[in-house]
């Protein structure tokens, strides 16, 4: 049982979303619904809770489910060299003489950064030389301690996983989480079916100006970074070669209620719905912090978003999650304001705003998203902006 409020008028302030959607849901389903706004402008197409939406960084959260299933299959080993999977050293180039590994990469503690790039790689190239460049790495931490949120992290993982299974990442993903799940959902649209692809949310930028997917009720022409000489030919995938192609980081296309699923997923212990798809002890282990805030042990926020914020964001992290309501000084991790310490994960970009967030004591959890967002908005009692604050607590 749940309520449905939906409200197709986009009337109102400059400074409102164009559209917003808000979960709510326990271990046995969806408790609430609210969804408000437009999916699509100029189509008039009303939101709903089931249209697909390029969640962003929770992006990164659901290929750490994957890496999980493909541990716990003996596929991948969380504390290998990956340079292993990769067929190529993966090294900073001042501390050559310390692996990287899967763990190190999800949690953020490779010593990469995004300062050379992260997603530009065409179409059949590869994303190694991008590693070369000097400003790929934080000259003054090793791999290991220091948390530095990178975007970077993840076309690698993904590289190690195409390489460990001889899978297209996306197709990869898809029969590891997202159709045992009966989520329709895809990374970069080509795995998505067209029907699917037809109830894509347009992201807009604060002008209310399409930025992403404002494909006209189609499915794209063109999925990917084209190559260099403009083919798109998804045929010149190569296993390995460039894990940015589907956007592993970030181009996750879920609706609300998939993430819905994915938080129930969690709040089961790797059970929902009756399909497991990870033992208890991965869902631990995936949601429990590796790192916590101490002065000099990491950047607190994302460096091309988060720049002159007062209070950090990030304060705990683990594999590709992110635990809120730290109680430390400089954290301003509490979106919700009532110190509980939720975990999951936030997505924020192309005029996104996007969260999922479980209460694994109390079994309760909310999956929630706005688009067409101003960036200058901020919060009043946290880090995040206001309208994540308004849409984790539920207030008008």
């Amino acid at each position: 049982m749940f309520a449905l409020l939906l409200l197709a008028s986009v009337a109102g302030a400059a400074a409102e979303p164009v559209a917003s959607v808000r979960v709510a849901f326990d271990r046995d389903g969806v408790t609430a619904t609210r969804a408000e706004g437009m999916a699509d402008i100029a189509a008039q197409r009303a939101i709903t809770a089931d249209d697909p939406v390029r969640v962003a960084s929770i992006s990164k959260l659901v290929v750490a489910i994957g890496v999980l299933r493909l541990v716990e299959a003996g596929t991948l080993d969380l504390d290998a060299d990956v340079s292993d999977l990769l067929g190529w050293t993966l090294r900073h180039p001042q501390w050559p003489d310390v692996p990287i590994t899967l763990r190190l990469l999800l949690s953020h503690r490779s010593g990469l950064t995004d300062g050379a790039g992260y997603w530009q790689v065409p179409l059949g190239e590869e994303l190694a030389p991008l590693l070369d460049d000097p400003r790929a790495w934080d000259a003054q931490h090793p791999p290991g301690d220091f948390f530095r949120y990178a975007n970077l992290n993840f076309p690698l993982v993904a590289a190690a996983m195409e390489r460990a299974t001889g899978e297209r990442f996306d197709l990869l993903m898809d029969r590891l989480v997202l159709a045992p799940l009966d989520i329709a959902g895809c990374y970069n649209w080509d795995a998505c079916d067209a029907a699917t692809a037809a109830r894509a949310v347009v992201l807009y930028d604060e002008a209310r100006k399409p930025v992403r997917d404002d494909h006209g009720g189609a499915k794209p022409a063109c999925n990917v970074i084209v190559a260099a000489d403009g083919d798109c030919d998804l045929a010149l995938w190569r296993a390995g070669a460039n894990g940015a192609t589907f956007s592993p980081q970030g181009g996750l296309r879920i609706s609300a209620n998939g993430l819905a699923k994915i938080g129930r997923l969690l709040l089961g212990d790797g059970e929902v719905d009756g399909v497991r798809l990870l033992a208890p002890g991965s869902v631990r282990m995936l949601l429990a912090p590796v790192w916590t805030s101490a002065p000099g042990n990491g950047v607190g926020h994302e460096e091309d978003t988060g720049d002159g914020q007062a209070r950090a964001f990030f304060c705990r992290y683990g594999l590709a999650t992110q635990t809120l309501a730290t109680p430390l000084p400089q954290c301003g991790d509490d979106p919700f304001g009532d110190g509980i310490a939720r975990v999951g994960h936030a997505g924020d970009a192309y005029g996104l705003k996007s969260g999922l967030w479980i209460d694994r004591e109390a079994g309760t959890g909310v999956a929630y998203f706005a688009t067409g967002v101003a960036t200058t908005d901020p919060g009043a009692r946290s880090a995040f902006s206001a309208i994540e604050e308004q849409l984790a607590a539920g207030e008008d």
